[in-house]
């Protein structure tokens, strides 16, 4: 649980640094294995399609990272814990495991959580893996934020404005050590008070330039293991990846139960409820059954886009 001085530094600044949350051996190895093992059935598949022409045997999960990436071979996609935000197809890939619903119903970051929400809690399906490599091996034409780095947003500013008075926080979650070198997110404190500002269709969706003082920002390094929270009104980026590894973390977000989630198309759940506990889902198999079933629906409907600035503002020329 969180301190009254956490709580408080939260309040006044949007954001909140908290190492050592997620317990290595229950949490963070589960998920290292379970997306050991998907990487080593999509190389596989391409190396024995001859789309990578390096055989598998003696390469470590970021050796087959970068050679994929290099190749232009897709894991992330595959890896992601969420559908695309361009059309969705009926055999469009994801993941949604065992492992990651371990990470998104984790005891101790619920805890956290409900000192800052309350106790019905929904996960809000505006959730992504993040997988980065160096910036030195990022292809030039490369714009995911997922995947380079992320311009300076707020969340609110990239959910649909249905959730603009929703009670939402975001939980940014370290598999690997997040360093100023590896491309640690930073924040710009306490702008969360000064309400929504206007994004704009850039490379990303992002601020318009010239609302907030990047001459403020603080980088947020943390451990793996360790979560950054942050308000959904606090701008935020992500430093470059600078060093000669990935850096790996997950982005969650959480709202309170029954108030939009802002991508009312892709399907949320309640992950704690002290008013109602056996209405919170314990299965990771329903939660997979859950998308999969969006996922059918969503191929033979028309394409909903999941941003709504149109760059018309005179902030966007």
């Amino acid at each position: 649980m969180l301190t009254k001085d956490q709580i408080n530094f939260f309040d006044e600044n949007g954001y909140l640094v908290v190492e050592d949350v997620l317990d290595q051996t229950r949490v963070i190895n589960p998920i290292k294995a379970e997306y050991s093992a998907l990487l080593d059935e999509l190389y596989d598949t391409w190396f024995k399609q001859g789309a990578v022409a390096v055989a598998p045997e003696g390469l470590s999960f970021d050796d087959k990272l970068l050679i994929a990436y290099q190749a232009r071979c897709d894991w992330f996609q595959p890896m992601d814990i969420s559908l695309p935000g361009d059309r969705v197809q009926d055999d469009t890939p994801m993941h949604f495991g065992p492992a990651v619903f371990g990470l998104v119903t984790s005891e101790r970051l619920l805890d956290m959580v409900e000192d800052l929400i309350g106790p019905e809690i929904t996960s809000n399906p505006i959730q992504h893996v993040r997988i980065k490599p160096p910036a030195t091996n990022l292809q030039s034409d490369e714009i995911r934020a997922h995947i380079t780095s992320t311009d300076w947003h707020q969340d609110r500013g990239v959910t649909l404005s249905e959730a603009d008075n929703t009670i939402m926080i975001t939980v940014w979650c370290a598999i690997s050590d997040a360093t100023v070198d590896n491309g640690c997110l930073q924040v710009i404190p306490g702008v969360h008070r000064d309400g929504m500002k206007t994004h704009c269709p850039k490379v990303q969706t992002a601020m318009a330039d010239g609302q907030v003082d990047l001459s403020r920002a603080v980088p947020l390094p943390v451990r793996s293991g360790g979560v950054v929270i942050f308000h959904p009104l606090t701008p935020h980026s992500s430093l470059t990846n600078q060093s000669d590894g990935f850096r790996w973390s997950f982005d969650l977000r959480y709202n309170v139960t029954g108030q939009p989630t802002g991508r009312a198309h892709f399907p949320d759940f309640v992950a704690r409820s002290r008013r109602d506990p056996d209405c919170a889902l314990t299965s990771a198999d329903e939660w997979l059954a859950m998308w999969k079933a969006a996922r059918a629906r969503l191929a033979t409907q028309p394409h909903i886009n999941i941003h709504r600035w149109d760059g018309e503002s005179p902030l966007c020329a």
